[in-house]
């Protein structure tokens, strides 16, 4: 008789473990928000017509995406809009700056001339998404500062943004809110 109960229990107890695991695999209990946490802004880029720069571009984004908290970078799906329109040509980079609101839309331009000047790509494409994020040149600059782009020189490569460049970032997106001030819309060319 004991056994019996015993048995039952167990039954029991791996039906509420069962009912409970199903559960959760079916809908996810949603991940608590800190309080004061900021919403994270989602932003769109197209990259279908800047060929020969999709790894240096996926670089540029995972750089941005592990520094800044409160904005995610992601890859439009074919045939969508893009708020940030990225595109190879012949001429010096150059990027429409930001800060781009969600369902706006800025150009970003990867030229090849600083390419052949010596400059790095990957360097190049985080810079000219910086710009789309709201941040201008801050030439002449170290090489420690992203946004100092050609003026740290063709031997610099670094394409992570510094604190105060990830600061001014979730400053513009905070709140989860697309940035109040709208986008700047000057295009900033990126020639020495």
């Amino acid at each position: 008789m004991l056994e019996s109960r015993w048995l039952k229990a167990v039954g029991v107890a791996a039906a509420i473990t069962l009912a409970t695991a199903t559960a959760a695999q079916a809908a996810p209990a949603p991940e608590p928000v800190a309080e004061g946490a900021s919403a994270v802004v989602t932003l769109r880029y197209d990259d279908s017509r800047a060929g020969g720069w999709e790894a240096q571009i996926a670089a540029g984004v995972a750089s941005w995406n592990s520094t800044v908290d409160n904005v995610r970078l992601v890859e439009a799906a074919p045939g969508t809009r893009a708020e940030i329109q990225i595109v190879a040509t012949s001429g010096w980079p150059q990027a429409t700056l930001g800060p781009v609101r969600p369902g706006g839309q800025v150009r970003v331009e990867l030229g090849s001339q600083a390419v052949a000047q010596g400059h790095d790509k990957t360097r190049i494409a985080a810079h000219e998404i910086g710009h789309s994020l709201g941040l201008p040149d801050t030439k002449p600059g170290p090489c420690s500062q992203l946004m100092s782009g050609s003026s740290a020189g063709t031997s610099c490569k670094n394409a992570v943004p510094n604190a105060a460049e990830q600061s001014r970032v979730e400053s513009a997106y905070a709140g989860g809110l697309a940035p109040r001030v709208p986008a700047d819309g000057r295009v900033l060319v990126d020639a020495p």
